[in-house]
């Protein structure tokens, strides 16, 4: 009797599976493969449990080995800033170009999905990444320290203020053509004619707006 209940329970799973991935299957081929479309909520759930099935069991009793202070809590924001925010955006929301591209989209770090979890977890992803979404692994030998005081700022998002914000964005990776009118804004305060370059990449870039 137990036998046969095991068996059925197995063939339920099966047959639950099943209808699930053609759920999905069906809803892909309606609506296509393109990544600017938002992930159904069995989707959400499936990739909710993948990630939480893939992550070390150790991860979750992990001490944050870093002790917060100011001189880590700005290293760490500069180094999202720098590293994190091209997706993430600086306060933490995932709009941004690259992120509203992604498939699934990046969460917004300030809520509780992120938030909830423990500062092991949170590090744990940071440093190994997530299978089959955006998010890369950036561990390393020497990374560590790094990704620990980015649990912190993490845990800072919800409160980051419009002055920080601000701080970041000089902080934020400059694109060649940022690079190329920094350089000739600098050229023209030396002395150089680079004031005709820079206006019209200026009007450029406001008429791409």
């Amino acid at each position: 009797m137990r036998k046969l209940f095991t068996t059925l329970a197995i063939v339920a799973a099966g047959l639950l599976l099943i209808g699930m991935g053609a759920y999905i299957y069906m809803r892909t081929a309606m609506q296509g493969f393109s990544a600017r479309a938002e992930p159904s909520r069995i989707e959400a759930v499936l990739a909710a449990y993948a990630r939480d099935t893939a992550m070390p069991s150790s991860a979750k009793t992990l001490k944050n080995p870093i002790r917060l202070s100011l001189d880590v809590q700005h290293e760490a924001m500069a180094h999202f800033a720098d590293h994190c925010a091209v997706c993430h955006a600086n306060n933490g929301s995932g709009q941004t170009m690259f992120g509203k591209g992604m498939y699934p989209k990046p969460p917004d770090l300030r809520q509780s999905r992120t938030q909830n979890r423990t500062d092991g977890e949170i590090f744990s992803i940071i440093e190994n990444g997530i299978r089959m979404s955006g998010m890369p692994a950036f561990g390393g030998a020497d990374t560590a320290d790094d990704s620990w005081k980015l649990v912190h700022f993490i845990r800072h998002l919800p409160q980051l203020t419009p002055a920080e914000e601000t701080q970041m964005e000089v902080l934020n990776p400059k694109t060649p053509e940022e690079l190329q009118e920094e350089k000739d804004e600098e050229q023209f305060l030396n002395g150089g004619d680079s004031s005709a370059k820079t206006a019209t990449r200026r009007n450029m870039k406001g008429h791409s707006r």
